[in-house]
């Protein structure tokens, strides 16, 4: 292996050509060439990367100098697909072959079972971001979940050049001494370990741009920013990850954030770091939908970070296909990993397991082998009543899992009804001049009480600690093993999963996740279950009416009410603000809300929430849609 760390000229590079590290800027029709010359002696020539028309890969070249030292054919993987070889310049389809053993036909995707059957091992799918879709990608990313033996590995890009770039970055080794490790989070504060460079809000926390200059005069092997944000962007305190591209063409017709339609960034636009110009390595997007498949994205492709992580020298990038629990366990797991150059996503994915029945992160880039193996993804005869035992189990969660903050004003009722309860719930003997059907009825409207003020409270607070449940309960659960296939709102396939909570006090926790729109409803099992459906996008200064689709858990009456995040409420009114049905035992119900919003409702992409109050059980289900300029 030659590992060149000199600026000397280099066979293939025209005299008088700024340094590009190992990589060679060549137009396309000199692409095809350049290949068959550079597969012929990868250790001792440039690979050579098509920029004509594209000043922003060659600015990546150049930001890539410093970060890689040599070249080298990488251990192929098992399996490769060319997605759509005609999207491709010329010599990219050879470029790409040394990276996998055997090709297959991308029509052999249509069967994935027997895909998997005649092809084992790892496989690598290749092609413009365009043609990596739900269809393509699915069965094979599930089955990654299987262990590392069903590696599944992309090489993509936003169009034919940027494949070619991130193709070739598969050749470049990293430079001896750059050993930078850095984790940025705004969701933890995780130990900092010697050898890993770790910043948290803290750190945020100033006026300066110290973490802006951190991040991009920071050579970095590896380098992890998590936190909240859309595909879009990535938040850490007032900085932002930012996947704008300025050279990228807008698409009419796909909707973008609100610097899409000439409105300031929601974030301090001096405080923004732009992802392809961050010097790393590996570069792992750890927030929810920082790398949806081309038909799931939110935005236009002009503005998501992984297609910018994908344009910036990075080798390797790792990002998130849909929404998942990153946490302390993740980032902990990943520092470990890192210094001993373990696999990412293996150790992400592995590390989230016991939390989700899928994975949630996809790699980009040819998988670096781990230097040691991964851990694996670890009677009585007295019947109450069911529904005084459900009130009792939901009263034991609200009052004792530490949901609720001591000063909750709901605390007094719910320890008044508790005690009621503690006391039906005993032996008969104990109620012996109260008979059941007396004991049935003033529980009920206990309940159907309570009911009314929880649904009060979300309406006038949505952020009000009750609706924090789903974390809550499921940080202190186990994933069940069984998983069912259920139907998204939107109409796509998605995974219904149950969290076992562990101590007495935690109730279990349901949830459907949907890759394309995430963690779609939250509900306690007996609870009522709701879908949401509502056009994709609405005019500013117009209305969205918004179905939902009730099934009760048991007949009776069920609150229900909508809401919107805090920084859309200003510019909506929502009718009804709540409402009560009475609704039957697993008949679905129809329930109509109208959202209007303002002229000047900023465009870009948002949700709405439905929830449904039944038996001190909060159902909820979350939808995005998107506001768009009048006749857009």
């Amino acid at each position: 292996m030659n590992a060149r760390t000199d600026d000397r000229r280099r066979p293939g590079r025209p005299a008088g050509e700024p340094p590009a590290g190992p990589f060679r800027p060549v137009t396309r029709a000199q692409l095809p060439g350049a290949v068959e010359a550079f597969l012929r002696d990868p250790e001792s020539l440039p690979v050579p990367v098509p920029v004509e028309g594209r000043p922003d890969l060659a600015e990546s070249l150049a930001l890539a100098a410093p970060l890689y030292a040599g070249t080298r054919l990488p251990p192929p993987l098992a399996t490769g697909v060319l997605l759509g070889p005609g999207d491709l310049p010329e010599g990219t389809a050879a470029l790409l072959r040394p990276l996998a053993r055997v090709w297959a036909d991308e029509r052999e995707l249509g069967d994935p079972d027997g895909f998997r059957a005649r092809h084992p091992g790892g496989v690598l799918l290749a092609g413009a971001y365009d043609r990596l879709t739900l269809g393509a990608v699915r069965a094979l990313l599930l089955a990654t979940h299987r262990g590392p033996e069903h590696a599944l590995t992309l090489i993509s890009g936003r169009d034919g050049a940027s494949v070619a770039w991130n193709a070739a970055k598969q050749y470049a080794v990293t430079a001896p001494g750059t050993d930078a490790l850095g984790l940025f989070t705004d969701t933890d504060r995780p130990p900092r370990p010697s050898g890993v460079r770790v910043f948290d809000d803290r750190d945020f926390d100033r006026p300066d741009a110290a973490i802006q200059r951190e991040i991009l005069d920071t050579v970095w092997r590896r380098v992890v920013f998590q936190g909240h944000g859309k595909d879009d962007s990535l938040n850490l305190g007032e900085f932002t990850i930012c996947g704008l591209s300025v050279a990228a063409p807008r698409r009419p017709g796909l909707l973008g954030p609100r610097c899409a339609y000439g409105l300031p960034c929601y974030k301090p636009e001096d405080k923004l770091v732009p992802l392809h110009r961050v010097r790393a390595a590996e570069i792992v997007l750890s927030a929810c939908n920082s790398g949806p498949l081309a038909d799931l994205a939110l935005y236009d492709p002009k503005y998501q970070l992984l297609l910018n992580a994908l344009d910036s020298p990075a080798r390797q990038v790792v990002s998130a296909v849909s929404v998942h629990d990153s946490d302390r366990p993740e980032n902990t797991a990943w520092m470990a990993a890192a210094a001993t150059g373990a696999d990412s996503v293996d150790t992400l994915n592995a590390s989230l397991a016991g939390s989700h029945p899928y994975p949630a992160f996809m790699r980009f880039g040819l998988p670096v082998p781990p230097d040691r193996p991964l851990p694996a993804p670890v009677p009585s005869d007295h019947r109450p009543d069911p529904l005084l035992l459900t009130a009792g189990a939901r009263l034991t969660a609200l009052l004792g899992s530490g949901l609720l903050a001591p000063q909750d004003p709901l605390r007094p009722r719910l320890a008044r009804l508790a005690r009621k309860v503690d006391l039906w719930v005993a032996r008969p003997t104990h109620l012996a001049d109260q008979p059941a059907e007396q004991v049935l009825a003033s529980l009920t409207a206990d309940l159907q009480s309570l009911d009314h003020v929880i649904a009060e409270q979300i309406a006038a607070d949505p952020e009000t600690g009750l609706m924090n449940y789903p974390a809550h309960f499921g940080d202190r659960s186990r994933l069940d093993p069984g998983v069912r296939a259920v139907t998204c709102h939107c109409g796509r396939p998605a995974q219904e999963f149950t969290r076992r909570g562990l101590l007495p006090q935690i109730p279990d926790t349901v949830c459907a996740v949907c890759m394309r729109c995430g963690d779609v409803t939250f509900r306690l099992p007996d609870a009522p279950e709701l879908l949401a459906y509502a056009a994709d996008e609405v005019p500013r200064g117009g209305e969205l009416t918004v179905r939902a689709a009730l099934t009760a858990a048991r007949p009776g009456p069920v609150r229900l009410g909508l809401f919107l995040p805090g920084y859309l409420r200003e510019d909506t009114t929502t009718e009804p603000a709540s409402v009560k049905v009475r609704a039957g035992a697993d008949r679905t119900r129809d329930v109509t809300f109208t959202i209007r919003f303002r002229p000047g409702t900023a465009p870009q992409a948002y949700y709405f929430t439905v929830f449904a109050v039944q038996d001190l059980a909060v159902s909820t289900a979350r939808r995005h849609f998107g506001v768009v300029p009048a006749g857009f």
